[in-house]
């Protein structure tokens, strides 16, 4: 049975932990991130137990697909602006577009960070802060686990962390709202697919018109 309580060092223990992942993750051999990243997110929803909502989804589904519906066409309609395409154009992708798609974006990047940092980070911290106070550290550690991919996309670092620290509170929201990871998972999802997929779309127009 979950401990009803949990103490703020479990909670900013298991925060820091997080954090230090992001930065040992990229040294692993990148064919392994996926099922790693996958993995620990499932392994630390079992440790703190968790909810994850699967068995009752409805509330999940609709404030996910809600939140995530105008992300699409937020998207969809930015990629028409130059500047937006251009950006696009210059993205480094990884190779392999299907299995970034199907298998990297939605497990070894979605679940794993839906289940490490709203699911488990966020109930320990939730326990150990109430739930302003661990919604914030689970933002915060968000934030702070994307550093690496800021500097190694030529990203600016303090803006990133923002930003990203900005989605992290509002898929909390979502999963506090809706009882479930379904809700953030889907809102992440969007955010990340759709701009994957704009990249691909612009780099691949790009391409054909060198061509021809």
């Amino acid at each position: 049975m979950r401990p009803k309580q949990r103490s703020a060092v479990e909670a900013l223990g298991l925060a820091a932990i997080l954090v230090g992942w992001s930065l040992v993750a990229p040294r692993l051999p990148s064919r392994w991130h996926p099922a790693a990243h996958a993995l620990g997110g499932a392994t630390l929803v079992a440790l703190t137990r968790a909810p994850v909502g699967f068995r009752h989804p409805g509330s999940g589904l609709r404030l996910g697909l809600g939140a995530a519906a105008p992300v699409v066409i937020g998207v969809a309609t930015a990629t028409a602006l130059p500047r937006v395409r251009q950006e696009m154009a210059d993205r480094d992708l990884p190779d392999g577009a299907l299995r970034w798609l199907l298998v990297g974006i939605p497990l070894g990047t979605v679940w794993s960070e839906e289940a490490a940092f709203r699911g488990a980070l966020g109930t320990v911290a939730a326990e150990a802060f109430g739930t302003g106070g661990g919604r914030f550290l689970q933002a915060a550690a968000f934030g702070l686990s994307h550093i690496t991919d800021a500097r190694r996309t030529g990203e600016p670092v303090v803006p990133t962390v923002l930003v990203t620290g900005l989605a992290g509170w509002v898929f909390g929201w979502l999963y506090e709202r809706s009882g479930s990871l379904i809700g953030p998972m889907l809102a992440h999802l969007a955010i990340n697919e759709s701009g994957a997929v704009a990249a691909l779309a612009v780099q691949n127009s790009r391409a054909r018109a060198i061509s021809l």
